[in-house]
């Protein structure tokens, strides 16, 4: 009987052993299984950020992920080691064994909670790049369906356009050149990296958007471009007969005026009639762009037709203009200086207000209008008195006048 009692003995606490072994090798594998499983899930993200971003801070990030993978299978080895070491389910497992076994697995399964601690710590510094690589990636696959849409929009707007009768070729061209780039959006970020894939379907839509609005309003520019012969042409046939009524102009000029008053406008009919000769030709030219649908080139000649009809126009204006001006001074000039006059005296009035006396900077130059207009009143006395130059003197005595009243304006509103 007491050796019956000393056999239990050793096997109670023998089993007993072999549970707290076990119970040990159960908590390490929990340990291992947790580590395992959050190793997988830190390389899906480490994945998504290399697929990415190749910055400073991802590469980083990938070799310090690697230093902790190399420290998970040092662990992960011992772990595996020390359970291979040991068979808890032998039937003459002794207790020294177990206790050994459950030493060994604890400090096994303490190892891997603190490898796991470091991967933990790893992951949450990952935030930022992660973060930013999930919202890259999340706007790949609308950016390239944008883009599809977008060529496809595009090709329609052709058709519509052609179908009208237009022939559209550059932007046939230009559509025909994105082909190649819808072949790389279709082969997949994999192959080409998602930042360009991204920057790739971004161009490809912007370029395709940008085609098909120049499709839908090529009918309007065509219509535009036809209104625009039609209008500049009879402008053209209206200067060829107002510009012949310039010599008649200039001959009452030269008849009742000094010559100072015409001479800078002898050169208006030859020149008038040279700037329509060229807007005629430029015309014919922009008519044959416009049947060739070349429309840049249509557009850029009626842009030159149409500055030197303006041109032209300014100049033979300025013959008629300059008649009326001249016949109003030499039948009344007082009005030209009363005008003048009230112009100085208000600036005057406004250079006093709330002073004794003026400003020395404000002063000279309005003293100067005054005798500038008494000078130009006196040489209209002479017996051929020069009206234009008149004219262009007060013109001028008004804007140096103006000059002085902007002048006190704005420094008296500073103030």
């Amino acid at each position: 009987m007491a050796g019956t009692s000393t056999r239990r003995w050793f096997g109670g606490r023998a089993e007993g052993q072999r549970a707290e072994a076990q119970a040990a090798k159960d908590a390490a594998a929990a340990a291992f299984y947790e580590l395992d499983t959050a190793q997988r899930d830190l390389r899906i993200s480490i994945e998504t950020i290399t697929a990415v971003d190749d910055s400073p801070a991802a590469r980083r990030a990938v070799s310090d992920f690697e230093a902790l993978g190399r420290r998970i299978d040092e662990v992960s080895d011992r772990y595996i080691t020390t359970i291979d070491a040991y068979d808890l389910d032998r039937d003459d497992l002794e207790a020294a064994t177990a206790t050994r076994a459950r030493t060994e697995l604890a400090a096994a399964k303490d190892e891997l909670v603190r490898v796991k601690g470091e991967l933990d710590r790893f992951e949450d510094g990952l935030g930022p790049l992660l973060g930013k690589a999930e919202t890259q990636l999340a706007r790949l696959a609308p950016a390239v369906e944008r883009a599809r849409q977008a060529l496809l929009a595009a090709s329609g707007a052709l058709d519509t356009a052609r179908g009208s009768g237009l022939r559209a070729d550059d932007l046939a061209a230009r559509l025909a050149a994105l082909a190649p780039e819808l072949t790389r959006l279709n082969q997949g970020a994999g192959q080409h990296g998602v930042p360009q894939t991204l920057e790739r379907a971004e161009r490809v839509q912007r370029e395709a958007e940008a085609v098909r609005v120049e499709a839908v309003r090529l009918p309007e520019r065509a219509a535009e471009t036809d209104h625009r012969l039609v209008s500049l042409r009879t402008r053209a046939q209206a200067l060829t007969t107002r510009t012949g009524q310039v010599d008649p102009v200039l001959s009452e000029l030269r008849r009742r005026f000094a010559a100072a008053c015409w001479q800078d406008l002898q050169h208006v009919p030859e020149q008038a009639a040279e700037n329509v000769r060229q807007a005629e030709l430029k015309l014919r030219d922009a008519r044959t762009a416009r049947d060739e649908q070349r429309w840049a080139d249509a557009t850029s000649l009626l842009s030159t037709v149409r500055a030197l009809l303006n041109t032209t126009d300014e100049a033979v204006s300025a013959a008629g203009d300059r008649l009326t001006r001249l016949n109003a001074v030499q039948k009344d000039p007082q009005q030209e200086i009363d005008r003048t006059r009230f112009a100085i005296r208000d600036a005057q009035r406004l250079a006093m207000t709330g002073r004794t006396t003026p400003e020395p900077r404000h002063a000279r130059p309005l003293d100067d209008a005054v005798g500038r207009l008494d000078r130009a009143v006196t040489a209209l006395e002479g017996r051929h008195p020069d009206y234009w130059h008149f004219l262009t003197e007060t013109e001028e005595v008004r804007r140096s006048v103006a000059r002085v009243v902007s002048q006190i304006r704005e420094e008296r509103g500073t103030h």
